[in-house]
């Protein structure tokens, strides 16, 4: 509180009452300061398109908002394909053996687009053949190709159609077919209430002085209504069903002093909304909030006078094609032409004691911009062929630098033009190895451990048995399960008698010598 008993930013005026400084206003008691804000604010409440097919099934809003643009999935394409050449190239300097060899020699195998025989220069016959340079260059072509698929999808989801504004001249038939809603909501800030209101009671069409100047009740064309706020008195206007005049309109109320309660303002916040009678879903508005601050110097000012605050509104027809003919009146804000007011505090105290300056006129000025109608339309930006063909470009496109990468590295590189005869070399070199082992792990098990050791003094009895065995086998390959006598008589071959044996023992030999039949098998296949 001040010295002198009034609010912070305040004066005294006709010796004991007190009033803010220019620009603020009594909330709560205390003055404050009124900011614009953001200003003004126009929709045509149609941005959001109908819902599609990709709209329905794809999460296209988690997708903006993931992505944001294109830039990020051609980043994160370039960086998983750098990632994919660094990783074959490091596979390059492994041992070829285990895990390591594996690995490579499935990349060779995913040689789907480059599986001819490269190196055209060495006047040989053209054929099939798959290496490990044309395996990671096809997965690197994938992953490129996949990557600038998402970006295509991305821009077709994102910027599928435009959308196409053409004017034309508009006759009265077609005036008369734009029946909308409107609804105006006007805020003055001040300190005031409903109670300082005068009016609005007449609705003023033509210019004034004109031969077509008239002036009717409101009532018969507008419904209001005043309401109290905390930033001030609020004024409703509403229209139903609402067609296009042929001329300008002017409605005009005024807020008058009462007893130790004068009438000033610092601004007013407005908003303006139409819509279709008979289609409740899309609303044309135009909001924001407005000062003298708007086309003048920044100082704070407070309004008071007989001079008219103007706010200028234009109206103007659109359809909208796409969307079964929607006829709406767009409002747009249009000028701000602010009445008497003071920057000074001396100046305001001056007029807070003159009686004649006790009012703040306020005008709503409407204009119908009805000479011409918007027909709004969309036009999709790419239909099924030539989405087609921009994925056939796209793809055209990551084999052929991949395959100018490939012929540039055969040719100066010529190791890598028998990489496939190398690595089918250390295949079967790898396979007979593991079937060898299999083989020493069969005779192991068969004849036993001694059998292995080469010993030039027992070559004859070596011989014999490894006669022995390729008969063995080769009796297994004419006949897949051997008779009883025949088992009886390999066990004689061996030394034992099956009439000293038990029933339990002759079961068990049975049960290996199926074993060994087996293991056989195998081997010859």
């Amino acid at each position: 509180m001040a010295k002198d008993g009034c609010p912070a930013m305040a004066f005294r005026y006709n010796g004991t009452l007190c009033a803010c400084e220019p620009g603020r206003y009594l909330v709560n008691g205390s003055c404050a300061l009124f900011e614009t804000g953001a200003g003004w604010v126009v929709s045509s409440g149609i941005s959001s398109a109908p819902p599609t097919f990709l709209t329905t099934v794809l999460p296209v809003d988690s997708i903006k908002r993931f992505t944001q643009s294109q830039a990020v999935l051609l980043e994160a394409t370039l960086g998983a394909l750098l990632v994919w050449l660094a990783f074959c190239l490091a596979l390059r300097f492994t041992r070829v053996d285990g895990l390591w060899f594996r690995l490579r020699w499935w990349i060779s195998r995913s040689d789907v687009f480059y599986d001819t025989n490269h190196w055209l220069d060495d006047n040989k016959v053209v054929v099939k053949r798959k290496t490990e340079l044309g395996g990671a260059f096809s997965v690197a072509s994938s992953i490129l190709f996949v990557g600038l698929l998402s970006a295509l999808l991305y821009q077709i989801i994102t910027k599928r159609s435009i959308e196409v504004h053409r004017v034309r001249p508009a006759n009265a038939p077609d005036l008369l077919s734009f029946v909308n809603d409107l609804e105006f909501s006007i805020t003055t800030i001040s300190s005031m209430s409903c109670s300082h209101l005068r009016g609005p009671d007449s609705l003023v069409i033509g210019t004034p002085g004109s031969i077509d100047y008239r002036v009717f009740p409101l009532s018969t064309y507008v419904e209001y209504n005043c309401q109290n706020t905390s930033s001030g008195p609020t004024i409703y206007l509403r229209c139903n069903s609402c067609q296009i005049p042929r001329r300008n309109q002017y409605i005009s109320w005024q807020f008058v002093d009462l007893q130790n309660d004068p009438a000033a303002a610092v601004g007013f916040r407005f908003n303006l909304s139409a819509k279709d009678h008979a289609n409740n879903r899309h609303v044309s508005f135009v909001s924001g909030t407005v000062n003298s601050n708007t086309y003048t110097d920044d100082k704070p000012k407070t309004f008071r006078g007989s001079d008219v605050n103007v706010l200028k509104i234009h109206l103007f027809p659109q359809a909208y094609n796409n969307l079964n003919n929607l006829k709406l009146i767009q409002p747009l804000f249009h000028d701000f032409i602010p009445g008497t007011f003071f920057s000074k505090s001396s100046d305001l105290q001056a007029s807070l004691q003159v009686s004649k300056d006790g009012l703040v006129n306020t005008t709503l000025y409407i204009s119908y911009l009805s000479d011409y109608i918007v027909e709004i339309d969309k036009e999709n930006m790419i239909g099924i062929v030539g989405f087609l063909a921009d994925i056939g470009g796209l793809f055209a496109f990551s084999l052929a630098i991949f395959l100018w990468f490939l012929i540039q590295c055969e040719a100066r590189i010529k190791k890598l033009r028998s990489e496939d005869t190398a690595m089918r070399n250390i295949l079967r070199q790898r396979r007979a190895q593991k079937n060898w082992d299999k083989l020493r792990k069969f005779v192991m098990y068969t004849w036993g451990p001694s059998n292995l050791v080469e010993d030039n003094n027992k070559s004859r009895r070596h011989g014999t048995l490894m006669i022995e065995s390729i008969r063995g086998i080769q009796a297994l390959q004419t006949k897949k399960q051997p008779s009883r006598h025949n088992s009886t008589h390999l066990d004689t071959a061996k030394g034992s008698s099956p009439h000293s044996k038990s029933r339990q023992e002759k079961h068990d030999i049975e049960e290996d010598e199926e074993t060994r039949q087996h293991n056989i098998l195998e081997i010859s296949q």
